[in-house]
């Protein structure tokens, strides 16, 4: 797993911010054997699961915070966020540190995922809109749906995601 997760970390750091502007990587993972994408660009790094330090009377998708190079980093479990049954962390369970952008100032924030599946390069005109699911609250985090060699991958609008305004 450690190789995996180096090699997806080096594919980040080599990543071309300069390419095609009509065509973006996003670094997918498995959730409830769904896989999920997210803009490469806002990745910062993914690291294995590690314990956390609990924040009381946090929300339960909340956590706790990991202190990365002197940055206190909120850690979010994906499956709790998307109300998902609970799951036990693993070996293959990681982190994806990532950056977002918000209005008022950039945070760093992780998320709690079920394991890494691969970086996919995708053309803008290729992502489809997520359909209206009624009340389906976590409509609201998906950014477009894609399918990639026959599987359908939903991208996540991460600033509606990990905003704890929004719960």
């Amino acid at each position: 797993m450690s190789d995996t997760i180096e090699t997806i970390n080096n594919q980040i750091n080599d990543t071309d911010i300069n390419a095609d502007d009509n065509v973006q990587q996003y670094l997918t993972f498995m959730m409830e054997e769904e896989e999920y994408g997210v803009d490469i660009l806002s990745v910062q790094e993914i690291r294995g699961w590690e314990e956390v330090t609990v924040i009381p009377n946090a929300p339960a998708f909340v956590k706790g915070v990991i202190n990365l190079r002197g940055t206190i980093v909120p850690l979010i479990d994906l499956r709790a966020r998307f109300s998902l049954a609970t799951k036990p962390y693993t070996a293959l369970t990681v982190v994806v540190v990532i950056k977002v952008e918000f209005e008022l100032d950039n945070k760093i924030m992780g998320i709690v995922v079920d394991a890494v599946s691969d970086v996919y390069s995708i053309d803008d005109a290729s992502i489809s809109q997520a359909p209206s699911s009624g009340d389906n609250a976590n409509h609201r985090y998906i950014k477009g749906l894609v399918n990639v060699e026959g599987q359908m991958v939903s991208l996540l609008n991460l600033t509606k995601l990990l905003n704890l305004e929004i719960s």
